[in-house]
């Protein structure tokens, strides 16, 4: 055995400081007895039911401390950061991240973070290291097995932790296209999209076939509205690289042109050649989503019960079904399910359904239910921006309908000065309209549908603001086809569409 160098001394040091421990796991609220709720219902800031998520009574907590320290905005960031860096906080997810994260190093298995348990593989990365702490390949399957933690665990101190393993991969072996990468699905992650693609793009001039640098440069083009090159960007994955982060990237990027047929087919593909569990949920997933948005709830169901049979703690597949539940009428099963969800991992899209099914039912105290649902998001989002996370698009879509309308503006119009997506544009629309902007909405709305991208939401939108420009015949066609192609893509704004309808006769 070699004596041991100073150098190797200092490795184990920098090992032992930046592995740091695996984050707990979550406790999972059980949706059969509605642990985690109060009255079949989350909001009780007291829950102590057993598996209820701790980091949700924080986070109510914080929300209703944040409404009484609304002027003493320097104290409640320190306040908001203090909870991030303990694992209280919530993180935007890097929408469309594949549940599989790809194996860079050859002394570990490499299917080691794709059979589904995520600390366990993170525990055995770190353990590893411990005793090699030169193996570059580690540490990037490191730094990409953080930025997946934190995206499913909800948990933002992982990306400090990440960007450190990332750099110490690059330290032992300049531009290794494995820490590249894995710097690009973190700068996504962190919704800095501009420099994910310049991530993504000198990875893979380093490897041209790196499937992780492929995935996140069409993620990049994608979210930076660059359409056309994300196409471009989707064949050339296929062509050198055809999997299932591949295929379901593909298969969206047909879909925001409106090719829903050749997304289906991909997406069919792409779960006839899963082999894991978890990659079968995530494509099984996709396509229920796929069908959810062409108003298909009976496939969508059968989808997402494939995707749950598979993993049945999937939380995009449960908060898909429960939307599926409630566009079908199942509005007490869906009421449930969104409950379940949102007790575990409290985002802002989940928590808008939740309150707006409360309100719908309009039961006594949903009301009530509603506006505690309303103010989880915007303690959601002082979180996440506590944390460096962009979060302008998700103010702008939650505060337009249920918040600061000002604010949904302000957030609106600097989304759109970084990006210039279909989400974003519609998102900027919605805020002028909400405010009284409505000549000036009209372009936003008609570009957020100008890709054909099939979403009632966005016709819904569109149609209500050429109504109130005075554009009868065509507000009523797009409110007339938001519902023919989705018929319960919201609680509310399906209802809204249709009073908006019968009095525009």
């Amino acid at each position: 055995m070699s004596p041991r160098t100073n150098d190797d001394e200092a490795g184990e040091r920098q090992v032992n400081t930046e592995v740091g421990k695996t984050a707990p796991r979550p406790a999972a609220a059980s949706a059969a007895s509605g642990t985690g709720t109060e009255g079949g219902r989350p909001g009780s800031e007291e829950s102590s039911a057993p598996g209820a998520d701790g980091r949700v009574v924080t986070l109510r907590r914080f929300a209703a401390a944040g409404r009484r320290w609304r002027g003493v905005q320097l104290v409640g960031c320190a306040a908001l950061l203090a909870i991030a860096l303990t694992g209280g906080a919530i993180a935007v997810g890097a929408d469309g991240t594949p549940t599989t994260v790809p194996a860079a190093s050859t002394a570990v298995d490499p299917g080691v973070l794709g059979g589904g348990d995520l600390d366990a593989s993170i525990a055995a990365l770190q353990s590893h290291l411990r005793t090699q702490p030169k193996d570059s390949g580690s540490w990037a399957t490191l730094g990409l097995a953080y930025v997946e933690q934190a995206r499913t665990k909800g948990d933002p101190s992982r990306y400090p932790q990440a960007e450190r393993a990332l750099q110490r991969s690059l330290a032992l072996v300049p531009d290794n296209d494995q820490a590249l990468a894995g710097r690009a699905a973190l700068a996504a992650a962190r919704h800095d999209f501009k420099h994910a693609l310049a991530y993504a793009e000198e990875a893979l001039r380093q490897n041209p076939y790196s499937e992780r640098a492929l995935s996140s440069r069409i993620d990049a083009l994608v979210e930076l509205g660059r359409y056309a090159e994300a196409s471009k960007a989707a064949g050339t994955a296929d062509a050198r690289k055809p999997g299932v982060p591949v295929f379901t990237r593909y298969a969206y990027v047909h879909e925001l042109r409106g090719d829903v047929t050749t997304a289906r087919r991909v997406l069919r593909q792409a779960l006839a050649g899963a082999t894991s569990a978890g990659d079968v949920a995530y494509v099984a997933a996709q396509l229920g989503q796929l069908a959810w948005n062409q108003g298909d709830y009976k496939t969508a169901l059968t989808c997402y019960a494939r995707a749950l049979a598979a993993d049945d703690t999937y939380l995009p597949a449960l908060e898909g079904r429960a939307r599926a539940q409630a566009a079908d009428g199942d509005r007490a099963a869906a009421i449930k399910g969104m409950e379940t969800v949102v007790s575990r991992y409290p985002l802002p899209g989940p928590l808008v359904v939740l309150g707006e099914l409360y309100e719908a039912r309009g039961a006594a105290g949903d009301r009530a239910r509603a506006r505690r649902q309303y103010a989880l998001v915007d303690a959601w989002i002082a979180l996440a921006r506590a944390n460096g996370v962009n979060a302008d698009l998700d103010t702008a879509l939650a505060a337009a309908d249920h918040g600061d309308k000002t604010a949904a503006l302000r957030a609106a119009r600097a989304e759109w000065a970084r990006r210039h997506t279909v989400h974003t544009a519609d998102a900027l629309a919605w805020a002028l309209h909400v405010n009284g902007h409505d000549a000036e909405a009209l372009p936003y709305a008609r570009r957020a549908t100008a890709t054909g991208y099939r979403n009632a939401a966005f016709l819904y939108h569109r149609g209500m603001i050429e109504l109130a420009t005075g554009h009868r015949t065509a507000g009523r066609a797009s409110l007339t086809s938001a519902l023919r192609l989705n018929p319960g893509f919201s609680p509310l704004g399906a209802a809204e569409a249709r009073k908006a309808l019968e009095a525009a006769k």
